[in-house]
């Protein structure tokens, strides 16, 4: 198995941003995909129901038209091989539905994987620790360097609410914008909506909260904050999953926070 399975895309020694992109790749390594129960089709059309499509390229494009260039943490395979934005242990409640940090189900509550696969901490091993530690290390190194480091957590959701879900019925505004009580600090909030509104309808924390810390710093550092855009996807994909005219306000939003961010940073 290949640890490699995330990308960091250097910005300007400046930038106290990084742009974290963790949903966006449809990849699956050859060892993990023997493990998983679903046909090609079931697989493709689960992939274009959990994958975060394009928001690699929203990310990229928003750190193009930015004043100074954020750093970008993007993960090169699905979802599906392990998730890094869960907890890897009972913290996580999305066990509940069986889509913690290693699915056993999928999107609409079938088996995905063995109910007696054994793998878990195998895949936890090779990509999720792996992977949290250079994040981590990458945080560290702008935490030390600059004194503030604000991490973007860059996602997409669909219209319509997964069948396996925990959230259901709560609403699906054209962008969610997810907060953490401790790393969340009011003047990011406030850079979030003036970024945003303008351009899209936004919502905070509906239908999904909370934003990415590493572990190290979750709860502890508050020179680290974070907060997370969730774009409902048919603002800027159209049914064939390719960007359209709208991704145009996503990315001129997403670059206009970034700007906003830096002063903020420096100023703390």
């Amino acid at each position: 198995m290949n640890p490699k399975n995330f990308e960091i895309i250097p910005g300007s020694l400046e930038s106290p941003v990084i742009l974290h992109v963790p949903h966006s790749s449809r990849s699956i390594p050859a060892d993990v995909r023997t493990e998983i129960l679903l046909g090609d089709r079931q697989l493709s059309a689960e992939l274009d129901s959990m994958t975060d499509t394009l928001t690699d390229e929203i990310a990229l494009l928003a750190a193009q038209k930015s004043e100074v260039r954020p750093w970008i943490f993007i993960n090169r395979y699905s979802r599906l091989v392990i998730d890094p934005e869960r907890f890897p242990d009972d913290r996580e409640v999305m066990n509940a539905v069986g889509m913690g940090a290693v699915y056993r189900k999928t999107s609409t509550g079938k088996n995905l994987r063995s109910p007696n696969f054994a793998s878990e901490s195998v895949l936890l091993d090779s990509f999720f620790h792996p992977y949290s530690q250079a994040i981590e290390t990458l945080v560290s190194e702008r935490l030390d360097d600059l004194g503030g480091v604000t991490i973007i957590d860059v996602h997409s959701y669909r219209s319509e609410q997964h069948e396996n879900a925990v959230n259901h019925g709560q609403k699906r505004p054209q962008m969610c914008i997810g907060t953490d009580e401790f790393h969340t600090p009011g003047w990011l909030v406030e850079a979030a909506q003036n970024s945003f509104n303008p351009l899209v309808e936004t919502f905070l924390n509906e239908p999904y909260s909370g934003t990415y810390v590493p572990m190290k710093y979750f709860g502890i550092e508050p020179r680290v904050s974070s907060i997370m855009m969730e774009t409902r996807a048919d603002i800027f994909l159209d049914e064939k999953l390719t960007l359209h005219e709208g991704a145009e306000d996503v990315i001129l939003g997403l670059s206009s926070l970034i700007d906003l961010v830096r002063p903020f940073v420096h100023r703390q």
